[in-house]
């Protein structure tokens, strides 16, 4: 009997349930780096004032997608940390029934399951599951979106995709018009699709010269495909109309663009970009696996994904690995989140094809997966790439719950995203502001820069921005010239190295597992007198 699998309705709560279960523990924790820089800023300013445009915030002209969301969620559940993460959950939970009926349209129903369970705990994806960052919001309507293009039909003798039904064109636009909505970059993935579509139309028509039927179906599909990119040229033309900027500050496109277009450091970003898909967090023991498995004879009755589906899934993660290598100041890697469970779905199937029982290699790469949301790899990489950003924030809050009670009049010397923890009340860290004075990070240049100057504060909060191993520790492709050059893979000044240069103490310090933050006091001695 063929497995159907259960409704999609009856799914979702399910795995909803499981998310937030698994996410207990950090559904409190208040907000981390780019949802206190930007995304809750943005959405708060259209909760308090309407404005689409943030106020309180520079804005940098991500669309209003997930503002409207969460605002939307906070005038109904009010506003609180554990409100936005039950909802980025749900979206979490909506993303991986997307993935289940994707695969599930391609490859089957167990190879459903486990592609969806597999990207449940992949780390990367495990820590933006409470997050409230574009990323998972555009990575939901993304999925979704492909599951409506590549459940189609074929003709069996050509292989040559039949009619579609007008609603699924319709209801891939839709979609994909919302992931570009959530995030603008995520126009890239239907844009790809309707260049292969217009490429599929050409060949049918040189193949077959009066190919009205099957021409019509491509010409169809590439229409629906460039479609969202109209309501996301309406948000920058409001965006401009606005500001007078199309594509958000001057530095903003300067950051993530303009600086980036070199040939020497766009080639560098595809060298990561194959690295974090293929092995980042733990992703090389599905890989490997599935490159073991391609080299083994096929079971009877099981093959690959066909070639139209292997071709699509391909143009897909070409152009994402393409464009996240040339867009993007930061290599972080939620930026792929879309592309991550692909790349599991594909090593499902060669697993299957080359083992009859192949739930012991799935079972393999998830225990690699899990172990990775705790275990930290041997080189340098984002805190929110597993739940370091957990321990990053906890000592944030320790920090900042001291200064706000031993030094409550305090200037504090720190760098972002600690100003906005000192500034910003509605983060949670903190009930009322405090002064700060802002630097760009604690490298040797920059505390340097804040030595120049002790009296315009009185008290420091310095931290690590990225984890990397201790020193003396395995360290694998350790930061070279070119990485701090082009990814600021700078090195933090630790505490008591930073205390001397810049004449204080260290009266508080923290560690949790290679993450750590300090306190630093100056004790000043001023000069006053009084001039007529």
């Amino acid at each position: 009997m063929k497995r159907t699998g259960l409704p999609l309705w009856v799914m979702f709560p399910v795995v909803f349930a499981g998310v937030v279960l698994t996410h207990w523990t950090l559904l409190r924790l208040p907000y981390f780096w780019d949802e206190a820089g930007y995304y809750i800023p943005s959405a708060w300013d259209f909760f308090k004032t309407g404005t689409l445009i943030p106020v309180t915030t520079t804005s940098n002209a991500h669309p209003p997608l997930p503002s409207l969301l969460l605002a939307g969620w906070w005038h109904v559940f009010g506003f609180s940390v554990t409100a936005t993460r039950l909802l980025v959950c749900g979206v979490a939970a909506a993303a991986l029934v997307g993935i289940y009926r994707l695969v599930k349209g391609i490859a089957g129903v167990s190879a459903a399951v486990a592609t969806m369970v597999l990207t449940a705990v992949y780390p990367v994806w495990f820590a933006q599951s409470s997050l409230a960052h574009a990323d998972i919001f555009a990575a939901a309507f993304t999925l979704w979106g492909l599951s409506f293009y590549f459940v189609r039909r074929e003709d069996p003798g050509t292989g040559e995709p039949l009619e579609a039904a007008l609603v699924e064109r319709v209801a891939a636009a839709v979609l994909f018009a919302l992931a570009a909505l959530s995030k603008e970059t995520a126009i890239v993935t239907p844009l790809a699709l309707a260049v292969l579509e217009l490429y599929f139309g050409l060949r049918v028509w040189w193949t077959h010269r009066t190919p009205k039927r099957w021409l019509s179906v491509h010409v169809a599909w590439a229409a629906a495909l460039v479609a969202p990119v109209l309501p996301l040229l309406a948000w920058y033309g409001y965006h401009w109309r606005k500001t007078g900027f199309v594509f958000g500050n001057p530095e903003y496109l300067r950051y993530n663009a303009t600086a980036n277009l070199g040939a020497y450091r766009i080639a560098l970003c595809l060298w990561h970009r194959v690295l974090h898909l293929t092995t980042h967090m733990n992703m090389f023991v599905a890989t490997g696996c599935a490159v073991a498995a391609m080299l083994m004879p096929a079971v009877a009755g099981r093959g690959r994904l066909s070639r139209g589906v292997m071709t699509g899934l391909s143009v897909v993660v070409l152009a994402n690995w393409v464009e996240f290598s040339v867009l993007g100041g930061a290599l972080l890697t939620r930026y792929l989140l879309p592309v991550f469970p692909i790349i599991v779905m594909v090593c499902v199937v060669e697993w299957r094809r080359g083992l009859r029982r192949w739930g012991g290699l799935a079972a393999l790469a998830a225990a690699g997966f899990i172990a990775g949301i705790w275990v930290n790899p041997p080189y340098a990489f984002a805190p929110e790439d597993n739940l370091t950003y957990r321990d990053m924030i906890v000592l944030h809050q320790e920090a900042i719950a001291l200064i706000a009670k031993e030094y409550p009049a305090a200037t504090v010397l720190t760098a972002w995203p600690g100003t906005q923890e000192f500034e910003r009340p509605e983060l949670g860290y903190i009930a009322t502001p405090m002064k700060t004075v802002a630097i760009k990070n604690f490298s040797m240049e920059e505390m340097e820069k804040a030595a120049g100057d002790p009296g315009a504060y009185d008290t420091a909060m310095i931290f690590s921005t990225k984890w990397e191993p201790a020193s003396g520790k395995v360290h694998v492709a350790g930061g070279s010239g070119d990485d701090e050059k082009y990814f600021d893979f700078h090195h933090d000044l630790r505490p008591r190295e930073a205390a001397r240069m810049l004449h204080g103490d260290v009266v508080w310090q923290g560690y949790r597992k290679g993450e750590w933050a300090a306190v630093l006091r100056f004790p000043r001695s001023v000069n006053a007198s009084v001039q007529r």
